[in-house]
Formats: C-alpha cells, structure tokens, sequence
C-alpha cells in the first residue's frame, strides 16, 4: 500500500477512534447532570464532581499513556482505551448512586487518555509539516462528536430508559472504535524511532525522523523551561472555563425557563463550535501561529463569559456559548502542535501528557466543582460563576502569548 494512502487511512482511523471517548466525555455529562441530580437527589455540586473525577483520571493518566505508548506502541494503546470506554458505559448503566457515576467518569476519563494520547502522536508522525492541520482534524472529531451525539443521548434516553440506552453506547463504542483501531497503525517513522529509544540508540533513525526531532526536548529538560510552566497556567484557566461549560450551558437553559430540548441546544451550539474550532484553529495556527490564535480565541471566550448574565434568550445563549466552545477546542487542538513545535515530537505524548496534567488536576476543581458549589450556596447566581470564568480566560490570553520554543541551556 503506498505511503500516503497508509498516512491517510492512519489518521482516518484515529479519528474514527475517538469518536465515541469524544462524544462521552463533551456531551453524555452535560444531558445527563439533570437526570442525575433527579435519580440520586443530589445538587449540582454533586454533578459538577462527575467532572471533577473525569479530569483527575486525565490528569493521573496523560503522562502515563504518553510514556507507556513508547513501549507498548500507538495501535496497542488506542484499543485498551475503546475496551475501557465501553467498559464504563456498562459500570453506568447499573448505577445505583451517585459515587457509581464517578467510577464512571474516573474510567472514561482514562480511557479517553488511551485513545486520544497516541491519535495525536499518530497523526503528527504521519504528517509532520501539516501538525496543526492533522492535529486538529482529530481534536475536532473529538469535540463535534458530543454535538452530533448530544441530543441523541436525550432521545435514547427517552426512547430505551436509562439502563438499555447505556448498553446501546457500550455496544457501538466497541464496535465502532476497534474498527478506527484497526486502521490507526503507527508509521515506520515512529516505529524506528520507538526502536531505537528502546534500544538506547539513535542509530535507527532515518534522516527525516532525525530532522524532526534534532532539537526535542526530554521531559527533565521540559520542566526547566519557562514555556511549559507558561503552558500549564494556560491549560489551568482556559481548561477550567471551557470544560465548566459542559455542565453549565445545560444547567443555565433550565435556569432561564427553557425546556430541557431548549437548553441541550445551548450544550449543543458549545460542542459544535468546541468541535469545528479544532479544526479552524488548527489550520490557522499553522499559517498565523501558534500563539496569537490561542490568545484571539481566549479573549472572546472571556467577553462571551461577561455577557452571558444578560443572555435571556435562546438564540443569545447557544451564540455566546458557541463562543467559548471555539475557545475549549482551540485550545485542544492548537496546544498540541505548540507543544511540539516547543519541544519536539520525538517525546511529545510524555510531555503533552504532563502539560495536560494541569488540566486534569486542577481545571476540574477550580471549573465545574466550584461553580456547583457556588451555584448551590448563592441560589443560582450565575453572575458571580460567569464572572470568574471570564476571568480566567483572559488570563490564559496573556499567558498563551509568551509560550515560545525554549533555548537550550
């Protein structure tokens, strides 16, 4: 088969893989927070720690996935995540409390780390002087899932029940995603350079991997720049505005009146743009740079936040959260080819996993946890939950800015 054609089928399959982790992790939380909350009587904190497990999964996780796919391999890696997604699926489906949603969202949390880890590291060996491109193609199937599946969940869950729906997930996860798994085989690029790193010899090495990774960082060296820190800041704050967004722009619907088909729509709008920006940015971010889309992107996800409170119509919500979904898949897609563009591809799933960790460990916290709670204490007040967040994201604008490829001391 020819090179390009295995190039394309690669990423092909990588995206067809994470499709379902995708739609999972954006869309299922967000529908089903207030089926939860009616299921188990619990507030929207309780719903909002569903988050909070998912993203310290990612965050324990990323790393390890970056560094295990080194030894184990790109495909190996994927198909653990499809088994572990379904898996989860069947967990929730006999849930019987609330802490049964959390093992649900801690699992799929980590499956996600197995299948979307080494997609990115896939795609980017396959195509090295398009990563924005590629890179983005597989953020943006990861995000747009959860828009296309969004309002489906809440048909199936009308249609089959709560139990028989969760089946239904588990069974087409599986089989949908280890058919993406099939196709998404690893170059010979990087299979000759996993080689040679267990080996302990660049001799391997062909000329155009070596150009690729000549000035890349290892992950001690990583973690002695300013950039990455910078980096982690970024994916602190704009992780934690975005990702708040899953929860809120349902919950935010019911508040102003909206049924509950309404208010999936502003969910939907979100995880569309969150979906289509992967893309958008991606391909942008290789023309104009890494950085200033980042910063454009962020900046008016921090207006759309300041508006919201004065947002009471439909038509206004899903624009303005259309705004920060942008932003959240911008972020996705945009910070993995800076990453590589900063350090090199040759360790990219390690350190990417790590700058990821930031967003595992600590946007959960900060995003859709204490908005819960602050919604629980203040009555509802969206103002002070909006405020915040907007916040945050102007401060990733700033910090975006000054990631640049560190120089070698």
């Amino acid at each position: 088969m020819p090179k390009d054609r295995k190039a394309l089928l690669a990423v092909l399959g990588a995206c067809v893989a994470i499709f379902w982790p995708g739609a999972l992790t954006f869309g299922f939380p967000g529908v089903m927070a207030p089926i939860w909350q009616e299921m188990f009587h619990v507030g929207r904190a309780a719903t909002g720690l569903t988050i909070f497990f998912m993203l310290a999964a990612v965050g324990a996780f990323m790393f390890l996935v970056g560094r295990w796919q080194e030894r184990w391999g790109l495909r190996r890696m994927i198909v653990l995540g499809v088994i572990l997604t379904a898996f989860a699926s069947l967990v929730v489906s006999q849930a019987g409390s609330i802490y049964t949603v959390y093992l649900w969202a801690f699992l799929n949390g980590m499956a996600s780390c197995f299948v979307y880890v080494p997609a990115l590291t896939l795609v980017q060996w396959c195509y090295p002087k398009r990563r924005g491109l590629v890179a983005g193609l597989v953020s943006m199937v990861f995000g747009i899932s959860a828009a296309i599946m969004s309002p489906l969940f809440a048909e199936m869950l009308s249609a089959f029940g709560y139990q028989l729906m969760n089946l239904y997930l588990a069974a087409l996860t599986i089989s949908i995603g280890l058919l993406g798994a099939y196709f998404a085989r690893a170059p010979q690029a990087w299979e000759n350079a996993a080689s040679s790193r267990r080996a302990g010899s660049a001799a391997a090495k062909p000329a155009r991997q070596v150009a690729a990774s000549s000035r890349s960082f290892t992950v001690k060296e990583s973690l002695h720049t300013r950039s990455f820190w910078l980096l982690w800041i970024t994916w602190t704050f704009a992780g934690a505005a975005g990702v708040s967004m899953t929860l809120l722009a349902t919950e935010y619907g019911l508040f102003l009146g909206l049924s509950l088909p309404s208010a999936i729509l502003i969910l939907t709008a979100f995880n569309l743009t969150n979906g289509m920006s992967r893309l958008i940015s991606g391909i942008l971010s290789d023309r104009f740079g890494r950085n200033q889309v980042m910063s454009l992107a962020f900046l008016a996800a921090a207006l759309a936040y300041f508006v919201l409170p004065w947002a009471g119509g439909l038509g206004a919500c899903t624009l303005l959260a259309a705004i920060v979904g942008f932003s959240f898949g911008t972020l996705f897609s945009v910070s993995a080819p800076l990453v590589a563009d900063c350090f090199g591809l040759e360790h990219f799933g390690a350190i990417f996993g790590l700058t990821f960790a930031a967003y595992g460990f600590v946007a959960g916290p900060l995003g859709p946890t204490l908005s819960g709670y602050l919604l629980d204490r203040t009555g509802d007040n969206f103002f002070l939950v909006f405020l915040y967040l907007g916040v945050f994201c102007l401060l990733a604008s700033l910090c975006i800015r000054q990631v640049v490829p560190p120089q070698r001391s």
